[in-house]
């Protein structure tokens, strides 16, 4: 029997409450379970004159309408005001009724400004010690990756900078970037520019690509660290798009282990955090690098530099011909080696290691060069906890920066400024650790409670709404 609905009826009055009409398996109404912001009051309320003034937004319900918009994937603060007057779960999650004034949107913008980067980071990390209480987060193994956001900045705002401007201001960074050789951050400027590129509008973004065949684009970095246990994010941090994520990486294991209490074991990563200096500083700390080496380049003519070993007992370096290279010199960055002359005029190979001027050969090693030297050992070798962990750290961490950008709208940056990415993405970790921490307390969503559509069904259906759309604008 064909049915039909009744659409021009309309109930008036409900007999129920308002949150009878959002059902068990929204994931807001799974959310509000694990969800909890009583503190939040009592850390803004400094921030707040007391007495003085109208009263102002309850900050719970702030920051809930903020995670609503997320969980949607909706980061602009009109478009979520607009979608919260006609949903009703959003309006329940908040704590406003029907017949009840939602805030300005402007409201949102200036509670950004007052409370600022970190007490939104304070909210991620309550989420954090929640799935540590619930036992999602044990730090055994912690996966570390970088992944950009492109800025919300057009190409018209993009200005050549000085150059002596930019030497003196980007000094530092340079030079941390020449150490680590990261491909994925450099400048794209265009022929004829005089210098790095900069947006006028938003001057904390950095033109940066994510790889050799990309353009770049002025973009943050954002770095991310997840927990394997649960796929829990235990820490986020933003910087501008060409900064070096292999040089924030101890800072950031430092971040992780001060949030959730717990000694990390062991880290993964990608090649942009293969440098000397972090395989030393894990070693330092006890923690195991599951961080493949760079590859070392093969020599046009002469003895590459990869046949001499260094010694670590004795700290000299051991020459294929047989001599030792002895410990020289250090300018600070290097250890210089070098051998003796006589040594390398008595060499069989002498022709090939030494150009016709040099009387010598030398060898500049890094500090931590041995822990370099095991990591290459373990990489060559290729044990299978090594390529287990490794694929884990690709649909995990990997996977977190997929799942933030295309469901909860970290794709491009809401909005422009440092701090103001810092709050979309410290946010948007929030949500996705809400979703864990909701999946573990209130169980999967069980087979049948919800009907999958077809993915066939689900494309023409995306169809008919773009369809819609476009015929209302008409």
């Amino acid at each position: 029997m064909l049915g039909r609905q009744e659409r021009r009826q309309q109930t008036l009055f409900l007999t129920c409450q308002l949150g009878d009409l959002v059902p068990e398996r929204h994931i807001l109404k799974r959310v509000d379970r694990v969800l909890d912001l009583s503190w939040l009051a009592g850390e803004v309320g400094p921030l707040y004159a007391a007495g003085q003034g109208r009263p102002s937004i309850d900050p719970e319900a702030a920051v809930r309408l903020m995670l609503a918009g997320f969980f949607e994937g909706i980061v602009q603060d009109r478009k979520l005001l607009r979608q919260a007057e006609v949903n009703v779960a959003i309006r329940w999650f908040c704590g406003y009724g029907l017949d009840e004034p939602l805030p300005d949107h402007s409201s949102l913008t200036r509670i950004r400004q007052r409370w600022g980067a970190a007490r939104f980071r304070r909210i991620f990390e309550r989420t954090v010690g929640a799935c540590v209480a619930a036992g999602l987060v044990t730090g055994e193994t912690v996966h570390v990756d970088a992944t950009l956001i492109r800025a919300d900045v057009s190409w018209d705002s993009l200005v050549a900078r000085h150059v002596e401007q930019s030497v003196q201001l980007n000094e530092v960074a340079d030079a941390i970037a020449s150490e680590h050789e990261q491909a994925s951050s450099d400048n794209d400027p265009s022929p004829g520019d005089a210098g790095p590129r900069v947006s006028r509008t938003d001057p904390d973004a950095r033109v940066a690509k994510g790889g050799r065949a990309r353009r770049g684009e002025p973009a943050y970095k954002q770095l991310t660290a997840v927990d394997d246990a649960a796929g829990v994010i235990v820490d986020v941090a933003i910087e501008p798009g060409t900064v070096p994520e292999g040089a924030q990486l101890v800072a950031q294991i430092e971040r992780v282990e001060s949030t959730t209490r717990r000694a990390v074991q062991r880290v993964t990563a990608d090649k942009g955090y293969a440098s000397v200096a972090n395989y030393a500083a894990l070693e330092a700390r006890g923690i195991e690098a599951i961080i493949a080496p760079e590859r070392v380049g093969r020599s046009q003519g002469g003895v590459p530099g990869r046949r001499f070993k260094y010694d670590a007992r004795h700290d000299v370096v051991r020459c294929p011909g047989g001599g030792v290279l002895t410990h020289r010199a250090f300018d600070g960055e290097r250890h210089h080696y070098r051998a003796e002359a006589a040594v390398c005029r008595r060499c069989r190979l002498r022709a090939a290691c030494l150009a016709p001027s040099a009387t010598a050969r030398s060898v500049r090693l890094m500090p931590g060069h041995s822990a370099l030297v095991r990591a290459r050992r373990r990489c060559a070798r290729g044990d299978e906890q090594w390529r287990r962990l490794m694929a884990r750290h690709r649909f995990q961490v990997e996977g977190v920066h997929g799942e933030a950008k295309s469901q909860h709208g970290l794709a491009r940056a809401a909005r422009r400024r440092l701090w103001n990415v810092s709050i979309q993405a410290h946010l948007t970790a929030a949500a996705i650790n809400l979703k864990r921490l909701a999946r573990a307390v209130c169980g999967p969503l069980v087979d049948g409670a919800h009907r999958r559509m077809p993915s066939f069904a689900r494309g023409l259906f995306c169809l008919l709404a773009q369809g819609l759309r476009r015929l209302c604008r008409a």
